[in-house]
């Protein structure tokens, strides 16, 4: 540990423990004196600090010691008294306010990072005016009666030459009459050293007649008591000392008058020499002499075992009495008292030890009497004399504490020295680096006075910084405890300094109650004072705290405006919390090469424009690079990394408020901020760049309204906000002249008198930019700069009477509009489509149809038709005319037709290229991106099921369900159409058979039959031609009404085109494919259903089914022919019957066919599922037998297939055999048609099944057809199909 006497504590205890002189003067010497500008003490005071007297003493030891620091205590006899505690109070109060006045002067700076109060040293920290305010604290308790070092020690006498009779002066200014109260009243000891000055004014008369009393009072009082001082040697009064002496004194001099005036340096001397004469050579030797007597009288009274029993005899019974805080009187010569000034005699003189024994000593008796205040007073210095001695700190700390709770014992009347014990304890323990426990202390002092109280708060805080760790939380809540309390005595300043200090905690944390506490008075009281500028940045903290009351934040609201209304003026704020921004939502939409139809067409992804524009764009279709990398070469080379925009083209910028109160707010007067300068040709330098800054009022107006001088037009939105509502409010900026344009940020205001600021700031801003990809070295900030080009055309589109929900299936015909705002035509039209299922162009000559009559097939007309349209077609781009062009006057009208596809949320996206000519040398050409949203909801479902017919060749049975999965629409089924060469569709019964109802309810579920025929039998006249594939065989399914027997041509655009899109998404098309047919289903909604209001309601609905197979595994069908019925006379003979077996092959090669005849019923020609059947009969049978009859309708799609027997003779000998040849081979050429003769014998009548054989196929494929059809089944068996006649006897 450092040495006590160099601490803060030890410092203090040198300078507060120390002989007191009582001075005595006439008032001659104070007029001589005030001169200077002060007392004769005053003047005295500065040379009373010896830091090296080094004068040996001796005490009560026989080894003596140097001492090298000393100081004297002057006071006027005036002055020796217990101070008024008002009065006490009232200065302590002073020394505050005057503090605060000091201080006032950095309120105005920035508070300090709390990271750099951490690193700060604890002088560094604590505020210069606490050791002072301490001091005077502490001197509130000077002159108490139970302590000692506060008596005088040696009275110094004073007399001017001035004075008549001198002698008589010196005499008369001891008289007790003019003595202090605590020297009449036997507190203290009036017989101390006596020392007499004559004081000298060199101004008023020469020293002659100084010299002469001077000898007259050595005679009188004795040679070595009596002195002389001269002052006041300069004659002009015009000194000013370098090193003021009284500098670090506070006396209540005038401000314009300089101490010290008339002293010169030889008055220096003189007043330095009689100072440390006095001290040396008299008060100290006194001290010495006077701690030898009453060390031999308590020696010889109190020490030692005899005493000691004695004094226990003594003192016995007072242990019983009743407590009292003052106790007995003890007068300056009782024992006690004598013991008390032995102790502090020797603490003002160093020797520790001897104190410490006395303390001791006398802490035994005053405890016995009960004597609590003069106790405590002891148990105090023992702390101290153990501090100084730096022995034991535990010792010193519970001396200290027991002192302090003794003290607090008493009640009000020791809460004083409980105050001053308490300071002195947290100087030990700041010493021994306590801080945290120093705090705890603080706070026991705080006591019922609010100001006291705030500045022992305050010094409690810093305790808490300094320890060790740093405890943040604690420091922060003490300050804000103590500004609370200096705010209570009216100590605004110091209140807002306490609270800035705060400020600094709390900043960046997660305690948002008490930072809005500390943002909201501090805001207060700068208005209080009239500082509105700094109390409203601080009423900003508070304005978006959301997680405050609604009362909370009405009331902080109120206040800020009313601050803000006191200012007088616009108060400009830069990032205003109310409402909040939200930049991670900022989205930039301009239009330079591309231009958006809908804020819908802006929002999509641009990868996905680009990835339609690769096919249109000629750049891109050659290149393959982005526009803006063909667009740089053209560009300045300084504004390569400024976005293009067009003069007249509006900037759209959308952002994000929100309202964190749960109050609602209004905000008015929202737009954007914008620079503009010339263009680069334009400009010479930086200097001579014209640039329009929207932070000024008058600027802002001018652009928001119009104004034609204004290089850009803004826009300008007025909010009301609701309780936490968030709003995106798109703003635009509109240039008008070429040149650089910039987005600084926007502003908007809160009421009349408050302007918010925001700007984007590029370490804020993120890159949500509608445009083309840009190079990965630009800068985010150049997102906001626009170089602004002349105005060039620019194309506006539309999509007339384009639904947003519709049905699966619905088809119409919509139009397509562009407009031309320009003068300037456009040329070169292109358009591609995302979408070709849903949308399809039409032909001009389409424009004006009427809908759907267009589609009716006409009775005079050719078979062909019109067929699918053959436009300008190239990679799915639609190419106008070349002499297209749209004109300012006239918007070109293009047919479109719609059909939904399929169901859900689509989206349909339409690009419009257009060139320019010569308009503008930077950009040549220009894209209409347009966007539209379609939800299509399920409507029918139809599903196609197709199985050969049994009993005829190249003819099929065909199924078709349907079923309604609307919820509330009923639909009416039109005409089922099929589509390709060789299919025709035929009615298997009149259509009032087939359809039970008109109308398909919601849910309904309905299947239809039909015959499906091929048509290649037909002669070459009726063939299809095969330039027309899409003309086909139409069926009527309808109810028979004069309205509704019109059909409708598939082959027309646009069915024909839409069946071709279909064919395409739903299998690969192949031009003539034999072995699939497509369906088009046509219906309507019921006109029930169609609401009156509707403005374009669906006509018609087509459903389209392509490529359904009518091949299976089996490329071979076959078909036996013969009677059904014979009659025939078995008494006679066996009956002969012969057959005939058609086989086909619908394979693109050779097939080798086995037909295998089998007589028995379990022979390997029977499949399993027959064997199965016949083992179930356990007995033999004969004649008539029950046979179930096969249901040759319902098959499967697999119609071809393998098929197993449905019956068998149940008897174990057949009553037929057959009598040909049991193997046949044939071979068929791909694409023919054979017949093969059977022959059976029938032995008895009956019904036979004539299933019994088995085709085994073998396919020989061409060797030119290499590995074509490698997934098809090179070879396989088919089981007879079941063929019934019946045999009757003849009569």
């Amino acid at each position: 540990m450092a040495d006590p006497a160099s601490t803060p504590l030890g410092k203090m205890l040198l300078e507060e423990i120390t002989p007191v002189v009582m001075v005595l003067c006439t008032p001659n010497v104070e007029e001589a004196c005030l001169k200077n500008g002060l007392s004769f003490v005053q003047m005295l005071t500065p040379f009373c600090n010896f830091n090296n007297i080094d004068v040996p003493v001796r005490t009560s030891s026989d080894h003596p010691y140097r001492l090298q620091k000393f100081k004297l205590r002057l006071f006027c006899a005036s002055d020796i008294r217990q101070p008024n505690l008002e009065v006490a109070k009232e200065r302590l109060k002073q020394v505050i306010t005057q503090a605060g006045e000091e201080d006032f002067s950095e309120l105005s700076l920035d508070p300090p990072q709390i990271g750099d109060f951490v690193l700060r040293s604890e002088s560094e920290i604590l505020p210069s005016w606490f050791q002072f305010f301490n001091k005077e604290l502490i001197r509130t308790l000077s002159f108490s009666d139970h302590e000692a070092f506060d008596h005088p020690v040696a009275c110094l006498l004073v007399v001017s030459s001035k004075d008549e009779e001198p002698i008589n002066k010196f005499v008369d200014l001891f008289n007790t009459n003019k003595l202090p109260s605590l020297l009449n009243d036997g507190v203290m000891d009036p017989k101390i050293l006596k020392h007499y000055l004559l004081l000298h004014d060199n101004q008023a008369e020469p020293s002659e007649k100084a010299t002469k009393i001077l000898t007259e009072m050595r005679s009188t009082f004795g040679p070595n008591d009596c002195q002389l001082l001269c002052i006041n040697s300069s004659q002009d009064g015009q000194i000013e000392h370098q090193e003021n002496p009284w500098a670090p004194f506070k006396f209540d001099a005038l401000p314009s008058q300089h101490l010290g005036c008339f002293l010169n340096v030889d008055d220096f001397n003189e007043i330095k020499n009689i100072m440390q004469e006095l001290s040396s050579k008299h008060i100290i030797p006194y001290m010495e002499q006077k701690i030898r007597v009453l060390n031999q009288q308590v020696s010889a009274t109190r020490k030692g075992f005899r005493n000691q029993i004695k004094n226990l005899w003594w003192r016995k019974g007072k242990e019983d009495a009743l407590d009292s805080p003052s106790g007995p009187m003890y007068t300056f010569s009782s024992i006690e008292s004598q013991i008390r000034i032995l102790g502090d005699y020797a603490f003002m003189l160093r020797d520790y030890e001897l104190a410490l024994s006395n303390y001791r000593l006398i802490s035994t008796d005053y405890k016995i009497d009960k004597v609590w205040k003069r106790y405590a007073g002891v148990q105090e210095m023992m702390g101290l004399t153990y501090f100084m001695l730096d022995q034991s700190r535990k010792e010193a700390e519970y001396c200290m504490e027991n002192a302090f709770n003794t003290y607090l014992k008493i009640g009000s009347a020791g809460q004083q020295n409980a105050t001053r014990c308490g300071l002195w304890w947290i100087g030990m323990l700041k010493t021994g680096e306590q801080h945290k426990e120093a705090a705890t202390v603080y706070f026991r002092i705080c006591g019922e006075d609010p100001l006291h109280s705030a500045v022992m708060l305050e010094q409690a805080s810093y305790c808490y910084l300094l320890s060790k760790p740093a405890m943040l939380h604690k420091y922060g809540f003490h300050l804000v405890l103590s500004g609370d309390h200096y705010k209570k005595c009216d100590q605004v300043k110091h209140a807002i300094r306490t609270y800035r200090s705060a400020v600094s905690v709390y900043r960046g944390t997660t305690w948002s109650h008490i930072k809005d506490h500390v943002h909201s008075h501090i805001g207060q009281w700068y208005a209080f004072l009239g500082m509105y500028d700094i109390a409203v940045t601080h009423m900003l903290e508070v304005l978006a705290c959301s997680h405050q009351s609604k009362t909370n934040q009405e009331l902080f609201l109120r206040d800020f405006l009313q601050i803000v209304q006191k200012t007088g003026k616009t108060f400009e704020v830069l990032k205003l919390q109310l409402p909040l921004i939200n930049i991670s939502s900022l989205k930039v939409t301009f239009e330079d090469q591309r231009t958006y139809a809908s804020p819908a067409a802006a929002n999509v992804k641009e990868s996905l424009w680009h990835s339609l524009e690769e096919d249109m764009i000629p750049s891109l279709m050659t290149s393959r690079s982005n526009w803006l990398e063909l667009q740089s070469k053209v560009m300045p080379k300084k504004y390569k990394e400024s976005n293009i925009c067009v003069a007249g083209e509006a900037i759209k910028v959308d952002v994000e408020f929100r309202n964190p109160l749960q109050i609602s707010i209004s905000i008015s007067g929202v737009s954007l901020m914008c620079e503009h300068s010339a263009s680069p040709d334009e400009m010479k330098s930086d200097a001579s760049s014209s640039i329009i800054d929207l932070q000024h009022d008058e600027n802002k107006k001018l652009t928001a309204t119009g104004d034609v001088n204004s290089p850009f037009i803004l826009s300008e939105v007025d909010l009301a906000l609701a309780s936490g509502e968030t709003i995106l409010v798109q703003l635009t900026v509109t240039p008008r002249v070429e040149g650089i344009l910039k987005i600084v940020g926007v502003r908007w205001k809160l009421s009349s008198s408050v302007v918010g600021f925001y700007n984007f700031e590029s370490n804020f801003l993120k890159k949500n930019i509608v445009k083309g990809q840009k190079k990965s070295q630009h800068s985010p900030i150049s997102e906001l700069k626009f170089m602004v080009i002349k105005s060039i055309p620019k194309l506006e589109g539309f999509i007339d009477r384009l639904p947003e929900n519709t049905y699966v299936g619905d088809l119409r015909h919509l139009v397509l509009e562009l407009k031309n705002q320009s003068k300037d035509p456009v040329q070169n039209l292109k358009v591609k489509i995302s979408h070709p299922r849903f949308l399809d162009i039409g032909n001009q000559d389409e424009l004006n149809i009427e809908f759907p009559a267009c589609l009716e097939k006409k009775i005079n007309v050719e078979k062909s038709g019109v067929l699918a349209k053959t436009n300008n077609m190239s990679q799915d781009v639609f190419l106008f005319p070349e002499d297209i062009t749209v004109l300012e006057e006239t918007p070109l009208r293009w047919p479109l037709w719609l059909r939904a596809a399929v169901p859900g949320d689509i989206s349909l996206y339409i690009i419009v290229y257009y060139e320019m000519g010569e308009t503008s040398s930077i950009m040549k050409y220009r894209t209409l991106r347009m966007h539209y949203n379609l939800k299509v909801f399920p409507s029918l479902d139809v599903s196609f099921q197709i199985s050969p017919c049994p009993s005829r060749l190249q003819e099929f049975l065909l199924r078709m369900d349907i079923v309604n999965q609307t919820s509330s629409d009923s639909f009416q089924v039109h005409q089922l159409s099929s589509v390709g060469q060789q299919w025709k569709i035929l009615l298997l019964q009149p259509v009032d058979g087939v359809l039970t109802s008109p109308s398909l309810f919601p849910g309904q579920a309905l299947s239809c039959f039909f015959m499906l025929k091929d048509c290649k039998s037909l002669t070459s006249e009726d063939r299809i031609s095969s330039s027309s594939p899409l003309l086909g065989s139409d069926v009527r399914l309808g109810p028979q009404t004069s309205e509704d027997e019109t059909l409708f041509d598939v082959s027309r655009s646009p069915l024909a085109d839409f069946h071709n899109c279909e064919r395409l998404h739903q299998g690969s098309s192949q031009q003539g494919n034999q072995h699939a047919v497509d369906f088009i289903l046509i219906s309507r909604l019921l006109k029930d259903n169609i609401q009156s209001g509707a403005s374009d309601p669906p006509h018609l609905f087509s459903h389209h089914a392509c490529h359904c197979s009518i091949t299976s595994i089996s490329p071979i069908s076959w078909l036996v022919d013969g009677p059904r019925t014979i009659h025939h006379d078995f008494a006679a003979s066996f009956c002969e019957v012969n057959l005939r077996m058609s086989i086909s092959n619908s394979a693109d090669a050779l097939v080798s066919v086995h037909v295998n005849t089998s007589d028995s019923p379990s022979s390997s020609g029977q499949s399993s599922d027959a064997a199965l059947a016949a083992a179930h009969s356990s007995e033999d049978q004969a004649g008539w037998h029950d046979i179930p009859v096969a249901n040759d309708i319902k098959i499967t799609s697999d119609v071809l297939a393998t098929r197993v027997g449905k019956s068998m003779s149940l008897e174990s000998v057949s009553h037929f055999i057959w009598s040909g040849s049991s193997s046949t081979k044939v071979l068929l050429e791909p694409k023919s048609t054979v017949e093969v003769a059977l022959q059976i014998c029938v032995f008895a009548p009956g019904i036979y099944d004539l299933s019994n054989y088995v085709l085994n196929w073998n396919l020989l494929p061409a060797t030119d057809q290499g590995n074509l059809r490698e997934e098809k089944p090179s070879s396989g068996e088919c089981q007879g199909y079941p063929y019934y006649f019946t045999v009757h006897q003849s009569t």
